[in-house]
């Protein structure tokens, strides 16, 4: 057997025999075709037992094909320049990842092919070009070593020679050459000495080579085919990946020939408006280019990022192809309107004088202190660092306390744009992120049609009733809202229309809600709560005074000399004719009043510029909400509670009526599951420790007892009322009166103990409207009464309770209430 290094002239066979041959010694034997006789010659050529390794990058080299690779790496360059002086006999194998710079053993497969190197040439660039023929398989048993290039002892990788019926083998080579001829047929871009190369091949390990080689496919699947030991198992499979690529390319071929008469009718729309153009310029017209021409000198002065400014050139070249007479030339035309007329980069200076921020803050609103601690707080921190993610603030309370108007005050603070946006029964994820350019009558979402108006990209956003998002099957707008509240998301808003990001990260949200319950707890966690609660009678005084008249005034075409409004006079409008936590009701009847003094000024009539007390009841008629106020706990079992409402703090009434009968229980007033179940563990309790609260176990047993609370077509629910449910039933077994003026909250358990409750300051405050001198709390609320201001508890007591018995201590008297019977 001769060895490798002695071998004959190089026989060159490849595709593009014409291009090597030029590269070759002239003493270079071209020879397109490998026959049987020459692929004989190479079975017999030993491989040697230890071998340069060579790493391809991303091709392949089969046995008798003829490749051309080009040398970047400093490594492989040593390899070839030695080889080449020497035997010229090297290893060439894959790799596993080409993106490896310096690939070590693992970065390889283990079966490559001895090559030859026929010819180096130093190309102009200065890299090196080797031409290269594959010879026989190896397998590397092991690296010997790393440097300065690889070098492993190697093993032949032997073929399976076993064929089976021959018939068959011959059946499936015939298959792949014929497949290989339809590709080439099918495929233009292969050129027509292909077809001759392979009907001349006729050597079959060849021909599968051949193509293999030269077949579209990945460096892992060429890999797999030159692993194939067994030459029929090696020809299926190539059959197999030639029938795909075919049938890609007839699919191809079908394509394009369907859309080519679309084309053609496309240019010849195009040509025919070029005309068109053409005779429009003549006859004194404006071509269209011009205003295209206009567009794009606009968009030269906007402060986009290089992403946003080559979608808009990309969307621009797209309109310029288009028919003018299209429907799409009109929507393509109003999406880059939009891109235009959008604030890119566009920000109003901050004005940071932060006394300026704090008058025009109490200018506005009186109270809301935390709500300007925090907008101060933002301001001092934008002054010191110049820059920071805005805060996504919360405003949540009950209505007409100002929390929508805050926004207001809020921009022209800053010095910034004030937007508002109204969220209250909005149920299309659209309306948010807006809808797909392709539909027809598509627009953005209401935020960037917002910020379009509002012409910055730092505007003061009002997103006015954040909790009455709904939910339908056009989507879910709260989750929509994620990614506008979320300062890790919203500096690439996405919007279905606009289709690129827009830098929200410095608008300044401020979301209002009357109920956070409502408001999903992802969208929650994204937002700085502020709770806004009711306000005193004092500060509605205040309010009054300085905002609520003069405003109404003004609306009525009048003037402060027209009417006057003392102190007493607004404090008997908002104890006699208002029950709400904010002053909405309390404005409107304010405005009741100026418009009685507008009629009287419009007819000529006499009437008091300074209203009396006596004409606030003329004017607004007999005080309709003093009644619970003053009524007082003269008859056992009526006790006072307070409640949380989603308009704020109230007070109710529980009454219990003991009736004659066998110990049953009746409970009445459109209660909640909660509130029964508190009824229930009162009466349980009562009935365990009798004997403790001096009540006679018979009359527990002879009597029913009926709890009910007022105001029956108000729903009511929640724990809070344990503590007054129990005071009540007490009371009533003993016919004991509870004190007057007093009022109680808190939750009850089976083991008398006193547990904590919310809302505790909106309860405050409707102890105050409702004239309540002494409250009862468990002793746990005491941290939330440290939290109010001093001036809310003005005029109050508070009794911190840990179990029943000194609640009932406390609120009971001890005389008997008016009217009371003997039980027993």
């Amino acid at each position: 057997m001769t060895d490798i290094k002695n071998m004959s002239k190089p026989k060159i066979t490849t595709l593009d025999t014409l291009s090597l041959h030029n590269m070759l010694n002239e003493d270079s034997e071209l020879i397109p075709l490998m026959t049987p006789e020459d692929e004989e010659l190479i079975n017999k050529e030993e491989v040697p037992a230890v071998l340069p390794i060579l790493p391809l990058r991303n091709t392949v080299l089969f046995p008798g094909v003829v490749i051309p690779i080009t040398a970047g790496r400093d490594k492989s360059i040593e390899l070839i320049t030695d080889a080449n002086k020497g035997d010229k006999i090297i290893g060439v194998v894959a790799q596993r990842n080409e993106e490896v710079e310096v690939p070590g053993s693992d970065d390889i497969y283990q079966t490559g092919v001895v090559a030859q190197i026929l010819r180096v040439l130093k190309m102009p660039d200065g890299n090196t070009t080797v031409i290269i023929q594959g010879k026989k398989r190896f397998e590397i048993e092991s690296i010997i070593q790393e440097q300065p290039y690889l070098k492993a002892n190697v093993k032949e990788a032997l073929e399976d020679n076993e064929v089976g019926d021959l018939k068959e083998l011959n059946a499936v080579i015939d298959s792949v050459r014929d497949q290989a001829l339809e590709v080439i047929k099918e495929n233009p871009m292969l050129p027509s000495e292909a077809s001759f190369a392979i009907k001349n091949i006729q050597s079959n390990s060849f021909l599968v080579n051949f193509i293999s080689s030269n077949m579209d496919l990945s460096v892992m699947q060429k890999q797999v085919l030159l692993e194939k030991d067994n030459l029929k198992e090696r020809a299926l499979l190539v059959l197999k990946n030639l029938n795909k690529e075919l049938q890609k390319l007839q699919l191809k071929n079908d394509i394009q020939s369907k859309t080519r008469s679309d084309l053609d009718q496309q240019q010849r729309e195009y040509y025919l408006n070029q005309q068109l153009k053409t005779i429009q310029e003549e006859l004194g017209g404006v071509s269209n280019d011009e205003e295209l021409e206009e567009i794009r000198l606009k968009s030269k002065t906007k402060k986009w990022t290089k992403e946003v400014g080559e979608v808009f050139d990309k969307e621009l070249a797209r309109l310029r192809r288009m028919n003018p007479q299209m429907a799409e030339y009109g929507v393509q035309r109003n999406y880059l309107e939009l891109m235009l007329e959008l604030p890119w980069g566009e920000y109003s200076e901050d004005k940071f004088n932060l006394k300026r921020a704090v008058k025009i803050l109490d200018r506005d609103h009186f109270g809301l202190e935390k709500v300007k601690e925090r907008i101060i707080e933002h301001l001092a921190v934008l002054k010191l660092k110049g820059d920071m993610k805005s805060p996504i603030i919360c405003l949540y309370g009950p209505p007409g306390v100002g929390k929508t108007s805050l926004g207001k005050s809020v921009a022209e603070s800053l010095g910034r744009k004030y937007v508002r946006m109204s969220l209250g029964g909005l149920r299309d994820e659209a309306e948010i992120r807006g809808h797909r350019k392709t539909y027809i009558g598509a627009m953005p979402g209401r935020l960037i049609q917002n910020l379009k108006k509002a012409g910055t990209s730092n505007p003061v956003f009002v997103l006015d009733e954040i909790d009455k998002l709904g939910q339908s099957h056009q989507g879910d707008p709260s989750s929509a809202m994620l990614e506008v509240l979320d300062p890790e998301q919203n500096t690439e808003f996405y919007d279905n229309y606009l289709e690129v990001g827009f830098d929200l990260s410095k608008v300044l949200f401020i979301a209002t809600a009357n109920n956070l319950g409502q408001i999903p707890w992802a969208l929650r966690d994204r937002m700085e709560i502020i709770n806004v609660t009711g306000y005193t009678i004092e500060e509605k005084i205040e309010i009054a005074k300085r905002h609520l008249l003069p405003k109404q005034l003004k609306e009525h075409g009048l003037t402060k000399e027209h009417l006057k409004l003392g102190k007493a006079q607004i404090e008997k409008v908002v104890e006699g004719y208002t029950r709400e936590s904010g002053v909405r009701g309390l404005e409107k009847q304010i405005a009741k009043v100026v418009r009685y003094a507008a009629k009287s000024i419009a007819l000529e009539e006499e009437y008091n510029v300074a209203v009396t007390t006596e004409d606030i009841e003329t004017i607004l008629g007999p005080a309709r909400l003093e009644r619970d106020k003053y009524e007082n706990n003269g008859v056992a079992g009526v006790v006072t509670g307070l409640a949380w409402t989603s308009v704020g703090g109230d007070i109710l009434f529980i009454e219990s009526i003991l009736s004659k009968g066998k110990g049953g229980l009746t409970i009445t007033g459109n209660l909640g599951k909660v509130m029964k179940e508190s009824a229930t563990i009162a009466m349980e309790y009562i009935k365990a420790n009798a004997d403790d609260f001096g009540i006679d176990p018979e009359i527990l047993e002879k009597y029913n007892v009926h709890i009910h609370v007022p105001e029956g077509a108000t729903p009511k629910d929640g724990p809070s009322a344990g503590i007054t449910m129990l005071t009540s039933l007490v009371s009533v077994f003993t016919q004991k009166k509870v004190k007057n003026k007093l009022a109680m909250t808190g939750e009850i358990t089976l083991r008398g103990k006193v547990l904590p409750v919310g809302g505790i300051k909106e309860k405050i405050l409707a102890a105050k409207r409702a004239n309540i001198k002494e409250i009862i709390l468990c002793a746990d609320n005491e941290k939330d009464i440290l939290e109010i201001k001093e001036s809310y508890l003005k005029g109050l007591k508070f009794h911190y309770v840990i179990d029943m018995h000194e609640v009932i201590d406390i609120a009971l008297t001890n005389t008997k209430a008016k009217n009371a019977k003997k039980l027993i």
